[in-house]
């Protein structure tokens, strides 16, 4: 039996079952992300040993809705004797004049050497052949003073050739994106770093890099390694002017679990943003459990009229929606309302007027074990708050949080995606914290209202299996 059959049963109520993950095993950042044919493709790392790093390959999954989604064989192993011997690690996709193309990073065993590789695929991009030229991108320039952080190549087509950028970090300096020239996919040119970060702020090393157009502006997107919080997705928006990157504002695209996001644009030309959302607890637990990471729900991009990156989740989710209640101004009570569980999208919309706002969720009967979303007004900021019944050093119960500005006369709208042990917050489109809960009983699954008189309407969905 596939183990999603039992998703959200009584004895594997912690496993989504609106986000895509594969059947078993490990799995991390999303990778050649691309709509083909009518359909999305989205590999994958993925381990096929276990529930742990090591080993990687491309998975593979295909939607026609990118909600549910047909796991599919795996699609590029890594090959003895090669420059991916010791894995296939991240990378993009792109469409070579109808030939579909992916472009990864290749190991060695102990990863101390990372090159860049490419493979062709066939119609249905389940049979890859990799380039006898490998690797198309041999060693990392001597400015950087390392080389053992030189990776996930992201690639898009200009007017007249090729670009690629590699995430890498600059020894005493900071995270760095590294920007290269082809007219083929094959022969690359080093031009210079697209951007580079200042190590207190940005963080030592970057990984992951996005770039693309995005209305009259170019966006530039990285996961970043922070002092603070070893994992954070941050973005920059400015302009790319002969072949340079001049950032104009910056800010954080999601403050929590989220990490390793991947951009594509599919055939309706709407700008989807893909991420892989990490596990809070312990590497054992997760060997014990058979499976970790999850995929976020895809999102729509776009810039508001104050270029901060916006996100929403694809409409398409709508259609897992089932059973509602909607509740408007003065409706809602201190006790809990009548739809809870383990998959949940909720909308609402609170109008602030000081103090603290918010929802709570996954209570024990103690009333101690519970999963918080906040928003204070004295400090503005968005917060999730995680409490056990009992410590356990193996589940990660940290605060999280951001900064969270309103505009003048803009009321509080959150949007949650609840499903099993996974979190989606998104505040008025513009802040986003992806958390992880592990709650102790399936009878935990209760939704209350914090500060219910501030609440403007609240709608609530119990969401059907993907699977």
């Amino acid at each position: 039996m596939d183990i999603r059959e039992g998703v959200n049963s009584r004895e594997d109520f912690l496993r989504p079952r609106c986000h895509f993950m594969p059947a078993a095993n490990w799995m991390n950042d999303p990778n050649g992300v691309i709509h083909w044919d009518g359909r999305y493709h989205l590999f994958f790392q993925y381990n096929p040993d276990g529930a742990w790093h090591g080993n990687m390959h491309w998975g593979h999954a295909v939607s026609d809705d990118l909600v549910h989604w047909r796991e599919l064989p795996i699609a590029i192993a890594p090959t003895p004797n090669s420059p991916d011997q010791g894995g296939v690690f991240s990378g993009c996709m792109v469409d070579d004049g109808g030939v579909p193309t992916a472009i990864y990073t290749g190991v060695n065993d102990d990863y101390s050497r990372q090159v860049q590789c490419l493979a062709t695929g066939n119609d249905d991009l389940t049979k890859w052949v990799k380039h006898p030229c490998n690797p198309i991108i041999g060693c990392a320039p001597p400015e950087l003073g390392q080389t053992r952080d030189f990776r996930d190549p992201f690639v898009w087509r200009g007017d007249d050739c090729w670009y690629l950028l590699l995430a890498s970090h600059i020894v005493g300096v900071g995270g760095a994106v590294l920007l290269y020239r082809s007219r083929d996919l094959l022969d690359w040119q080093y031009l210079h770093p697209l951007f580079v970060g200042d190590k207190a702020r940005n963080g030592r090393n970057f990984e992951c890099p996005n770039f693309f157009p995005l209305g009259d502006k170019w966006v530039l997107i990285v996961s970043s390694q922070l002092s603070h919080a070893p994992s954070t997705t941050l973005y920059f928006v400015g302009r790319f002017e002969d072949e340079r990157f001049v950032p104009e504002s910056e800010g954080v695209y999601d403050a929590g679990y989220s990490y390793a996001s991947l951009c594509s644009e599919d055939e309706q030309g709407r700008r989807l943003i893909y991420s892989w959302i990490r596990e809070g607890r312990s590497v054992a637990k997760q060997r014990e459990s058979g499976w970790t990471g999850v995929q976020a729900i895809p999102r729509q991009l776009w810039l508001d009229e104050r270029k901060r990156l916006c996100s929403r989740p694809v409409p398409e989710l709508e259609a897992l929606r089932g059973p509602h209640c909607h509740f408007d101004a003065g409706e809602v009570g201190h006790d809990d309302l009548p739809l809870g569980g383990f998959a949940l999208d909720i909308e609402v919309e609170f109008a602030v007027a000081g103090g603290i706002c918010g929802l709570e969720m996954a209570r024990s009967e103690s009333g101690w074990e519970k999963l918080a979303v906040l928003y204070d007004q004295s400090t503005e900021t968005l917060q999730i708050r995680r409490q056990y019944d009992h410590d356990d050093p193996e589940l990660d119960a940290a605060p999280q949080g951001m900064s969270h500005r309103l505009d003048a006369g803009e009321n509080l709208r959150l949007r949650m995606l609840f499903d099993g042990s996974v979190l989606e917050v998104i505040a008025n489109d513009r802040s986003r914290i992806t958390s992880r809960f592990y709650p102790g009983s399936a009878e935990n699954a209760t939704l209350r209202v914090i500060n219910p008189a501030s609440v403007g309407a609240l709608d609530i969905w119990e969401m059907a299996s993907i699977w």
